[in-house]
């Protein structure tokens, strides 16, 4: 998102552009650092528990407010992935809080979001290309088109998962995975790749600004294996400790 955002002349325009901005960006740190701690951490323990709780809300609050306001700046090409990222964080949650092998209007819901989403991308994307510059917002048409294909991929995963009834064991966990980790992977190339200019010049377009991307990627890879490889195949853990209160049987 650029930092051009203007909500007129009026000193409590200018306040409340600032304060929207400052909680995007707050938002997206916060985000960044909780998504890398979660995935960092042991699946299922505490720290993951907590760290992916405070990276729902980072997320919800960053991607929204990208999602509204980038039609003002006008940079409408980040209309799509916020909607989309909001969406992947949203249906990842709710994956792992409903109980397994059962759906609801939730998952309906998400999935008339989803194609929803890829439509806009398809309307801006022929917008852009009906332009006399083939632009919109400074945008090339394939920039709508490409971001516009994920949400149908997403889309038709829910129509598979509610013509199946739910999700449960290694799919129920495999679902959470990628959703959680693309959106952090998105989260992760809109600072280090979009805003390159918040960055030392010497970073800029350099190789170093892709490794948060490509680590997001190897660590979403990683934990999707773990998850999908058989129990025999995955690297042995210790047990993990009982919790306070728990009880023996």
């Amino acid at each position: 998102m650029g930092h051009n955002l203007s909500l007129g002349p009026s000193l409590l325009g200018q306040i409340l552009a600032g304060t929207i901005l400052f909680a995007h960006i707050g938002a997206g740190i916060v985000s960044l650092t909780s998504g890398a701690t979660a995935m960092a951490a042991p699946k299922g323990g505490r720290t993951h528990v907590i760290a992916g709780k405070v990276f729902v809300v980072a997320m919800l609050v960053m991607a929204g407010i990208g999602a509204v306001i980038s039609p003002l700046l006008p940079e409408r090409a980040n209309v799509v992935p916020g909607v989309f990222t909001a969406y992947l964080v949203a249906t990842a949650w709710m994956t792992v809080r409903r109980p397994a092998g059962t759906t609801g209007p939730f998952e309906i819901v998400a999935l008339l979001v989803a194609f929803a989403t890829a439509a806009m991308g398809v309307t801006l994307g022929l917008q852009a290309v009906a332009s006399p510059d083939g632009l919109l917002d400074a945008a090339p048409a394939s920039n709508y088109f490409v971001f516009a294909a994920f949400p149908v991929l997403a889309g038709l995963l829910d129509l598979r998962v509610i013509l199946r009834g739910g999700s449960s064991g290694a799919g129920r966990l495999a679902r959470h995975l990628w959703r959680m980790s693309f959106a952090l992977f998105i989260a992760a190339g809109s600072l280090f790749l979009g805003q390159q200019k918040v960055f030392p010049v010497a970073l800029r377009g350099s190789s170093v600004m892709l490794a948060p991307e490509f680590a997001v990627l190897g660590a979403m890879v990683f934990w999707l294996l773990h998850v999908r490889l058989p129990r025999r195949l995955r690297p042995h853990r210790p047990p993990p400790s009982r919790t306070i209160g728990e009880t023996h049987a």
